[in-house]
């Protein structure tokens, strides 16, 4: 009797026939989307495993961009990511994957689920060689003790060999299992004829190994009296704790984006046919469909709340850090989580046509861009370090005639603190910590170098309409004859506003919701006003009111020289009250104004209004600088002129027809509300609404620089110190090792501090 076997899980199948699984459209289109403008193309993203160093970046680029049908491909050594742009006529995923692999790299696509297991995984072999790294080192530097305390001739030559003997034996765990990292790069670098870090590491490790076993296994050699196993395990256990630190906060850069790519739940409830709910596949929905969502799931798609009530964290999608209430006919977002009940929700776009989709695409866009600076760093490190060879050759050739031993041991050292890790890390690490930071905070940060740039701005450029207002009106001022109670009439206004439509009572509606008063028997005459009874709660006798234009109200309107909108309430005899209305301003946009004054920043504000409108909106706003009947050309050309005059100008504008000025401005910030994301012209977006964020923007820019100011100031100062030091055989192997992990590290824990929430404004 034959049984039928089942298929292996994804992540128990062999390599190759995993890989040919994701040329499956199905599978690649999950990971991939489609390339705008370029009809044909898709773009993916990868996560790689083996990557060490910015010589890994490119040979990794080199690899990818041989394949056919593969045209752009970046790599961000940093976060271990490749973005490619492939046709599926010409490639598939599974020959990306089998390129790799010969070169000796691990990749699967960003977002897998297999992904969180394969990091968590490498994050504990990590841990578990340091851990032998430095039992080794403790139990090696015992055995060394005795050599460094006792006199000569005080320790006999069979103990002093047994010592060895026992060093010996502990170093081999670190060499074979500690080492394995360096080791296995480096063969890989080798064999593909290019120098990476981990090259200078893997020799320096078998010269100062090899050379003490000389001296063990022939103490009567020239190397006898020089075994220094000690150097070994604890250049080893240095070398790991900065590679293990660096793993973490890389880790919490890709793994942010991660976590954003998981927010999505694998299943949820839809109503079937016979109003039944069944849990399904979430990449099974199509518009239209109903779903249930209980208090503490995630929202797999974009709909309206059709039943039930509830608080929703947008947090990580918008930057607002208070949940929301979303009641019937609220829309709701992919991504955001269900707090308090549970809802019933219209789905209206699923997968790539969802907000958190396009969200996921600019991170992940953000997560493999090398600015300047990194791709500058990439060229010179293959010289370089081919420079480090050299010199490391030419010290044990001018020290070889003061004894072999003392040359090797000099070698060594160079090999080892010339390693220009803290030079490669020394810009994307504070660039990927400050996008992340930005990104918790409601900015998306499309184009890294712009971080650069920002740091320099001066003048921060407003649009006006969908910028600093937003679509509706709102009472800018109310006024009543002497003698009327002001409150109360106002909320009598606002009682019988409610029930209108119209722009006005929905102005005067929100300024005065009037919870004690009651309208009754309300007539809405179109193109003129609203009449009807309004009442306390409390029963006592109604007023007949009018709320409109003058002539409507039928009493006497006092003149007033206000070229905004205006409406009126009376009782058809005597004259109550009167409102003046305004295009409504951001919540924020004084706040956020009068933080970048704070920065010293001049702020502008362009407008294709009318003067008079431009001149309110910036007296409100606190605006000095105002600009009105601005055509999108002469927009442009202001922004130009300002950098004539040597400013640095940033533009924020809704992103919908301020394209032109947006690109060429020095930095560029789009409200992300207004428009799709990825039509979005500008170096950052603004995925909520808070006007604020724009100087969270540039306060962080200039910490930025700061940073990474710093991070190549401490790496010049090392290594113009420690290369002569351990040239001329001042610098200890163990000493080379420690300085070389410590200026790593001093990089990674300064650029870490930008990744703080509590962002200075």
């Amino acid at each position: 009797m034959q049984t039928a076997t089942a298929p292996a899980p994804a992540g128990l199948l062999p390599p190759a026939a995993a890989w040919n699984a994701l040329d499956e459209p199905a599978e690649w289109e999950g990971f991939s989307r489609p390339v705008a403008g370029r009809e044909g193309w898709w773009e993916s993203c990868l996560a790689l495993e083996g990557m060490h160093c910015a010589a890994c970046a490119l040979t990794v680029e080199e690899v990818l961009r041989k394949l056919p049908g593969v045209d752009t491909v970046e790599v961000n050594g940093v976060t271990a990511t490749a973005r490619l742009q492939w046709r599926p006529q010409a490639t598939w995923p599974s020959a990306w994957m089998a390129a790799l692999h010969h070169a000796g790299y691990g990749a699967l696509p960003a977002g897998d689920l297999l992904l969180a297991g394969r990091r968590v995984q490498a994050q504990r072999l990590m841990l578990w060689r340091w851990l032998v790294a430095g039992f080794c080192m403790m139990q090696v530097m015992m055995y060394a003790a005795p050599a460094y305390l006792a006199s000569a001739g005080e320790i006999t030559p069979d103990i002093q060999a047994l010592l060895g003997w026992a060093s010996w034996v502990l170093t081999l765990p670190v060499l074979l299992f500690s080492c394995w990292p360096f080791f296995s790069a480096a063969l890989r670098d080798l064999r593909h004829l290019r120098i990476g870090m981990d090259v200078p590491v893997a020799l320096g490790v078998l010269i100062a190994f090899g050379a003490s076993t000389a001296a063990t296994f022939d103490p009567g050699s020239p190397w006898g009296a020089h075994a220094s196993y000690d150097s070994v395990p604890m250049f080893v256990f240095f070398l790991l704790s900065g590679r293990l630190l660096e793993q973490r906060l890389r880790d919490r850069t890709a793994g942010a984006l991660e976590a954003l790519m998981r927010r999505l739940p694998d299943s949820v409830e839809r109503q079937e046919a016979d109003g039944s709910f069944r849990a399904v596949a979430v990449r099974r929905l199509v518009a239209g469909d109903l779903i249930r969502v209980l208090p503490g799931q995630a929202f797999p798609a974009d709909g309206v709340v059709e039943n039930g009530e509830s608080r929703v964290d947008q947090s990580l999608l918008t930057g607002e850090s208070k949940p929301l209430l979303r009641r019937v006919g609220d829309g709701v977002v992919a991504g955001s989580h269900n707090l308090t009940g549970m809802l019933l929700v219209r789905i209206e776009r699923v997968g790539p046509q969802t907000r958190y989709a396009e969200i996921v695409a600019l991170m992940e866009q953000a997560s493999v861009e090398k600015p300047g600076l990194v791709q500058l760093v990439d060229r010179i490190a293959s010289p370089f370090l081919v420079a480090v060879l050299l010199a490391a050759a030419a010290a044990a050739v001018w020290w070889w005639p003061f004894g072999q031993a003392h040359a090797m041991a000099v070698a060594v050292s160079v090999l080892i603190v010339t390693c220009p890790c803290a030079l490669s890390l020394a810009t994307p690490a504070a660039m990927l910590a400050s996008a992340g930071a930005l990104a918790r905070r409601g900015v998306l940060v499309r184009k890294l170098q712009a971080l650069e740039s920002c740091a320099a701005i001066d003048t921060v450029v407003f649009d006006k309409t969908g910028t600093l207002t937003e679509d509706r009106m709102e009472v800018v001022m109310a006024y009543t004859p002497a003698g009327v109670n002001r409150d109360e009439v106002c909320e009598k206004a606002g009682a019988l506003a409610r029930h209108s439509l119209h722009p006005v009572s929905r102005a005067v509606a929100a300024r005065y919701p009037a919870p004690d008063w009651v309208a009754s028997e309300v007539e809405e005459v179109a193109g003129r006003g609203l009449r009807g009874k309004v009442a306390r709660l409390d029963g006592s006798a109604p007023q007949y009111l009018y709320l409109g234009s003058g002539f409507f109200c039928g009493a006497p309107v006092p003149g007033r020289d206000a070229p905004v909108l205006q409406a009126h309430l009376s009782d058809g005899g005597q004259y109550l009250a009167g409102f003046e209305f305004d295009e409504a301003m951001r919540p924020d946009a004084a706040q956020a104004v009068a933080a970048l004054l704070k920065l010293g920043i001049r702020v502008q504000l362009l407008s294709g209004d009318t003067g008079q409108a431009a001149a309110r909106l910036a007296r409100r706003a606190g605006i000095s600088w105002y600009f009105a009947e601005c055509t999108p050309e002469a927009k442009l050309e202001h922004v130009r002129n300002l950098q004539r005059e040597h400013h640095r100008v940033m533009m924020v504008g809704d992103g919908m027809n301020d394209g032109p000025v947006l690109a060429v401005a020095d930095g560029s910030m789009a409200m992300g509300q207004a428009v799709p994301l990825a039509q979005a012209k500008a170096d950052f977006v603004m995925t909520g609404d808070r006007l604020l964020t724009v100087a969270v923007l540039l306060a962080q820019a200039r910490r930025t620089r700061r940073v990474i100011r710093q991070n190549l100031l401490w790496a010049a100062v090392y290594n113009a110190t420690c290369v002569p030091l351990a040239i001329f055989g001042y610098m200890p192997t163990w000493l080379a090792g420690f300085g070389m992990a410590a200026s790593s590290l001093l990089v990674v824990a300064n650029s870490a501090r930008l990744a703080r929430d509590g962002l200075e404004t």
